[in-house]
């Protein structure tokens, strides 16, 4: 009972160490990301500032720094967007010892594509999404005869909460594939609590869109499809990973 106790604290600490190093290999990219922000951050400023939407919007600094406070955000942003495929592998390399071999080949795919697709949700956002609602409540605050003042730290904080979001939503099917493969969802458990992330989607769209009925069929049919689509890339994910557990039981029995 004591050597099983000895065990099972070695195997806790081998677990805790090698946690610690993939933490610390990210933080190491991390901090040199942020030289790399350092550089891109004022030409990515200027070119939110000067976007088409902005043509007509004057920005001002209501504090004194609230300039500096945008800087810093957007360095930080663009370090973490820089290093999320280092995140991504070093999480990938922690769970791997734990997978079969065509699983680890499988999953280390999802890097790239995980890449891919949340570039694809922030562009989607900041190209489409953030266009449409800042015209609609510049026209709104038009008819009602309000002049629209737009202080800089508020407007960077709306593009953050609006672009930043879509590109974690748009992970979904990578992440339902990945918690399928591991058997820790179904797609059965996906089918059956539809309705409930339908709700779920309509509420995160009533906290960033403005009421209006375009808003949100514009924002909600993308999450929609995307969750569709997590439901089939669930079933392949599935059928893979009952293959697994039959192969392992296979094993077993020999």
């Amino acid at each position: 009972m004591k050597a099983k106790l000895v065990d099972e604290e070695r195997d806790f600490t081998e677990h805790f160490d090698e946690l610690r190093k993939r933490i610390l290999i990210a933080m190491y990219f991390f901090v040199a990301a942020l030289f790399i922000g350092f550089f891109l951050s004022k030409p990515l400023i200027n070119q939110m500032q000067n976007a088409p939407w902005t043509e007509n919007i004057q920005m001002h600094a209501f504090q004194v720094t609230d300039p500096l406070k945008i800087y810093l955000v957007v360095i930080i942003i663009i370090a973490f967007i820089i290093i999320l495929p280092v995140i991504l592998y070093q999480l990938w390399a922690f769970i791997a010892p734990g997978l079969y071999e065509k699983e680890r080949k499988v999953t280390l795919l999802y890097i790239p594509i995980a890449m891919v697709l949340m570039l694809i949700g922030m562009a989607f956002s900041y190209f489409i999404v953030v266009p449409y609602i800042i015209q609609f409540t510049f026209e709104l605050s038009l008819e009602m005869g309000i002049e629209t003042t737009i202080g800089i730290n508020e407007y960077f904080g709306f593009l953050f909460r609006t672009v930043l979001p879509f590109g974690v939503i748009f992970q979904l099917p990578v992440v339902v594939l990945f918690l399928t493969q591991l058997g820790i969802i179904t797609p059965m458990f996906l089918k059956q609590n539809r309705k409930y992330a339908y709700f779920i989607m309509f509420v995160l769209v009533a906290l960033i869109a403005p009421p209006d009925f375009m808003t949100h069929l514009l924002l909600t049919v993308p999450m929609i499809i995307l969750y569709e689509i997590s439901i089939y890339v669930s079933k392949v994910g599935y059928r893979r990973y009952l293959k697994a557990e039959q192969q392992l039981l296979e094993d077993e029995l020999k």
